[in-house]
Protein backbone atom coordinates (compact mmCIF):
# COMPACT_ATOMS: atom_id res chain seq x y z
CA UNK A 1 0.00 0.00 0.00
CA UNK A 2 2.95 2.30 -0.23
CA UNK A 3 2.02 5.65 -1.81
CA UNK A 4 -1.19 5.60 -0.57
CA UNK A 5 -2.17 9.23 0.69
CA UNK A 6 -3.62 8.39 4.22
CA UNK A 7 -5.98 11.36 5.21
CA UNK A 8 -6.79 12.57 8.93
CA UNK A 9 -10.08 12.18 10.29
CA UNK A 10 -11.99 13.64 13.42
CA UNK A 11 -12.76 10.41 14.91
CA UNK A 12 -12.75 8.51 18.20
CA UNK A 13 -12.23 5.21 16.19
CA UNK A 14 -9.91 5.63 13.78
CA UNK A 15 -7.36 8.44 13.36
CA UNK A 16 -6.67 8.35 9.43
CA UNK A 17 -8.22 6.82 6.34
CA UNK A 18 -6.67 6.67 2.67
CA UNK A 19 -7.87 4.17 -0.74
CA UNK A 20 -6.11 3.18 -3.64
CA UNK A 21 -8.38 3.08 -6.80
CA UNK A 22 -6.56 1.34 -8.49
CA UNK A 23 -6.97 -1.67 -6.57
CA UNK A 24 -9.84 -0.79 -4.76
CA UNK A 25 -8.44 -0.96 -1.39
CA UNK A 26 -9.59 1.25 1.70
CA UNK A 27 -6.75 1.42 4.57
CA UNK A 28 -7.88 2.78 8.08
CA UNK A 29 -5.75 3.32 11.16
CA UNK A 30 -7.57 3.23 13.95
CA UNK A 31 -6.65 5.11 16.78
CA UNK A 32 -5.80 1.91 18.83
CA UNK A 33 -2.52 2.25 15.88
CA UNK A 34 -4.23 -1.22 14.10
CA UNK A 35 -3.90 -0.98 10.53
CA UNK A 36 -6.72 -2.29 8.22
CA UNK A 37 -7.11 -3.07 4.86
CA UNK A 38 -10.37 -3.62 3.28
CA UNK A 39 -10.87 -5.02 -0.22
CA UNK A 40 -13.34 -4.03 -3.26
CA UNK A 41 -14.10 -0.94 -2.08
CA UNK A 42 -15.21 1.34 -4.93
CA UNK A 43 -13.95 4.91 -4.67
CA UNK A 44 -17.30 6.70 -4.61
CA UNK A 45 -17.89 4.71 -1.03
CA UNK A 46 -14.21 6.34 0.04
CA UNK A 47 -15.83 9.74 -0.86
CA UNK A 48 -18.42 9.38 1.15
CA UNK A 49 -16.62 7.90 4.06
CA UNK A 50 -14.32 11.13 3.90
CA UNK A 51 -17.30 13.18 3.67
CA UNK A 52 -19.29 11.85 6.39
CA UNK A 53 -20.24 13.83 9.11
CA UNK A 54 -19.16 10.96 11.01
CA UNK A 55 -16.76 8.66 9.70
CA UNK A 56 -17.33 5.93 12.85
CA UNK A 57 -21.04 5.46 12.21
CA UNK A 58 -20.16 5.52 8.31
CA UNK A 59 -17.96 2.84 8.93
CA UNK A 60 -20.26 0.78 11.15
CA UNK A 61 -23.27 1.04 8.50
CA UNK A 62 -21.43 0.59 4.94
CA UNK A 63 -17.66 -0.64 5.40
CA UNK A 64 -17.49 -3.12 8.57
CA UNK A 65 -18.85 -6.64 7.70
CA UNK A 66 -19.12 -5.28 4.14
CA UNK A 67 -15.86 -6.08 2.67
CA UNK A 68 -13.20 -8.82 3.07
CA UNK A 69 -10.34 -7.21 5.38
CA UNK A 70 -7.29 -8.09 6.64
CA UNK A 71 -5.13 -6.67 9.51
CA UNK A 72 -1.70 -4.97 7.92
CA UNK A 73 -0.14 -3.74 11.31
CA UNK A 74 -0.52 -4.38 14.82
CA UNK A 75 0.16 -1.80 18.00
CA UNK A 76 3.38 -3.23 18.39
Amino acid sequence: MSGVTLHPVASSMMSHIGHDPASKTLTILFNSGKRYDYDGVPQEVYERFLAASSQGSFFRNEIDDCYEYRQVRGRG
